[in-house]
């Protein structure tokens, strides 16, 4: 197997076209827009993925698409460049968000970031420069012990070696769970297709069917702290997480 030259991925997709239907908030607005110590969750999510060395963002927008976008480009990144393309069928799985992404990807290797997960840049930037094989897509993946309850609502991988055989919510038995960050290939498109086909718009039914090839690996976070804001509790965590974090950035 090939492996590619160390060339980091530079390209990212967000999805944020979600309507957050679990984030139950006094004025219903997305909960993108949602303070996060002060500043918007994805607000947060971008600069992160730019501390990370990501410098061209395409933002998947649906639910309330023209105040997610207002407040993006209220706050625009130095030095790099968002675009912007619509899911108008945002009520559906986020596998449909991220097809929507398809004609931008250019056939390059490129990020595939949550709109609403936080995270440590480096997560991310080891995620996009790690040596990966032609064909290889990587996932972030946090093996360590996990509440009971933050298990029981995230995404669950099995491994094999580094290799991930199964992905999805409802596994009996897992060995990490997903993070929600990813490095694609554009084969990706191609499983997205085929599961949406089979009536799954799930990104972690094309994530499975590329890890039935065996083309998805899993990059271990190792200490790093993120969080997937779905709630108000996962919120107020996340806040907690963040201020300890810049209390001591050691």
């Amino acid at each position: 197997m090939s492996v590619r030259p160390f060339v980091p991925v530079r390209d990212a997709v967000i999805l944020a076209a979600g309507n957050g239907d679990r984030f139950r908030n006094s004025h219903h607005h997305s909960k993108l827009l949602h303070p996060v110590l002060g500043q918007p969750l994805i607000l947060r999510t971008l600069q992160a993925a730019a501390d990370a060395g990501i410098s061209t963002f395409t933002v998947v927008l649906g639910f309330e698409a023209d105040r997610v976008r207002a407040a993006i480009e209220a706050h625009p990144i130095p030095g790099a460049t968002t675009r912007f393309v619509l899911n108008t069928d945002w009520h559906l799985e986020n596998g449909i968000s991220a097809l929507r992404a398809r004609e931008l990807c250019n056939g390059h290797r490129f990020a595939l970031l949550m709109g609403d997960h936080l995270f440590e840049p480096p997560v991310l930037r080891g995620l996009a420069s790690a040596a990966a094989g032609d064909a290889d897509c990587l996932l972030a993946v946090d093996g360590r012990a996990s509440d009971p309850a933050v298990a029981a609502e995230a995404t669950k991988v099995r491994l094999d070696g580094d290799r991930i055989v199964q992905i999805g919510k409802h596994l009996d038995a897992w060995d990490a769970l997903d993070t929600g960050l990813f490095v694609f290939t554009s084969a990706v498109f191609d499983a997205l297709e085929q599961a949406r086909c089979e009536g799954d718009t799930t990104l972690s039914a094309g994530v499975q069917r590329l890890a039935a090839r065996r083309m998805m690996r899993g990059v271990p976070i190792g200490d790093a702290a993120w969080c997937d804001v779905d709630t108000l509790d996962d919120l107020r965590a996340a806040e907690s997480l963040l201020a300890s974090a810049e209390n001591d950035p050691a």
